[in-house]
């Protein structure tokens, strides 16, 4: 209990205790190939506007479909094993020790383990309530919405001339 008398989550938890905690397994609504096989950290101490978590990739498997987040913005740092990090046009070798960030509008990117070796690394970012997040090799769009999800074809998506907008508002 805190000064309060308020019951909290713990903001320490161990070694131990993170090897015992669940782990939450991820399939990717985009990509059935993107299974991530989680424990919420962040959840744990009680933290809302971030999350934070610890993911194993087994071999073969992808972090999640390449994409980009408009509003929120992420992190990860490997702890160990490796993988290619697909950031844009671009693929790199990333292994223990190397930090990836993407602010918002950041290059698309995705994770993937080609190695027997599992790929294990922390995983963070802010949880805006709301975020718009691009799939661009699939076409899609996603709105998330205080946590309900909803996604588009991104073709069917059209933009408002800025005269009409202008003359609606008279």
């Amino acid at each position: 209990m805190d000064i309060t008398g308020s019951k909290k989550p713990r903001p320490l938890i161990s070694a131990t205790e993170i090897e015992q905690m669940h782990e939450s397994v991820h399939i990717h609504q985009f990509n059935d190939n993107a299974i991530r096989h989680s424990r919420s950290l962040g959840d744990s101490v009680g933290l809302s506007n971030i999350g934070i978590h610890l993911v194993r990739l087994e071999q073969g498997r992808e972090s999640t479909q390449f994409h980009f987040h408009h509003c929120d913005e992420e992190f990860l740092y490997i702890l160990s094993g490796s993988g290619v990090a697909q950031i844009g046009d671009g693929e790199h070798t990333v292994s223990a020790g190397d930090f990836m960030g993407f602010c918002q509008q950041s290059l698309p990117h995705s994770l993937y383990n080609p190695n027997s070796e599992e790929l294990v690394y922390l995983m963070g970012g802010n949880r805006s309530e709301i975020d718009i997040c691009d799939y661009p090799r699939i076409n899609q769009r996603m709105y998330r919405v205080k946590g309900e999800k909803e996604y588009v074809d991104m073709d069917q998506l059209h933009s408002i001339p800025e005269q009409n907008a202008t003359e609606k508002k008279n």
